[in-house]
């Protein structure tokens, strides 16, 4: 094992950690105090997920990729939150994303990977970092991918906080779409190696949800 990936694997996540910090102190600056149900998003996102995998065995379904990552992405939000406010080390867990994530996985195992998420946050009310790596292998997101998709998603949660998502007031559907599949669409025309492609993003959606009030 490479220390520079594993240094690299730690900084992606030490960006993650400070974004999602940062995030959370805007809807709460005691939110590590404040004992929110985490724990309860999540189990709730995983059935969201699974709609979108697609579950149903009476009729023929088709898994929504982009929507699928989407949902992975909005539970490792809540994931992320809990292993922040538990403390967990995060040299421990930058070492396991970097061995375990690209493991070759059946994708048939998602449906059962995701419910195995989904039960460590119902009876324990904990995060399962096993289950969520099993889940990133089935859909072959590694973790880079997962840090770019976080990103994206993190500037959408604040561009929600700024435009009045607390009091009823903001606009999800844009033009008839969910503001998720608008910005799948910005983030593909913009460069995410770039170091103010979380500026440029943000300055693309207030550009976009204006034009389509």
């Amino acid at each position: 094992m490479s220390e520079t990936d594993v240094a690299v694997t730690a900084r992606m996540l030490d960006d993650m950690i400070e974004l999602q910090d940062r995030h959370n102190r805007a809807v709460a600056e005691d939110w590590r105090e404040r004992g929110f149900d985490y724990y309860r998003a999540v189990w709730v996102e995983c059935a969201e997920l699974l709609d979108h995998f697609g579950w149903k065995w009476w009729k023929k379904q088709t898994p929504d990729d982009d929507q699928v990552r989407l949902e992975l992405v909005d539970i490792w939000h809540f994931g992320l939150s809990m292993l922040i406010r538990d403390r967990a080390p995060v040299a421990d867990l930058a070492a396991r994303f970097h061995d375990e994530v690209g493991a070759a996985r059946d994708p048939e195992a998602f449906r059962t990977d995701v419910e195995a998420m989904a039960a460590a946050a119902l009876t324990t009310r904990s995060f399962s970092v096993d289950a969520f790596i099993d889940c990133l292998n089935a859909i072959d997101l590694d973790f880079a991918g997962l840090y770019r998709a976080y990103i994206g998603k993190n500037v959408l949660n604040n561009f929600r906080q700024h435009h009045g998502y607390r009091d009823g007031s903001y606009r999800k559907l844009w033009a008839g779409r969910e503001d998720n599949e608008h910005l799948m669409e910005l983030v593909a025309g913009l460069d995410v190696t770039a170091g103010d492609f979380p500026e440029r993003l943000y300055d693309a959606l207030a550009e976009r949800y204006a034009a389509t009030a």
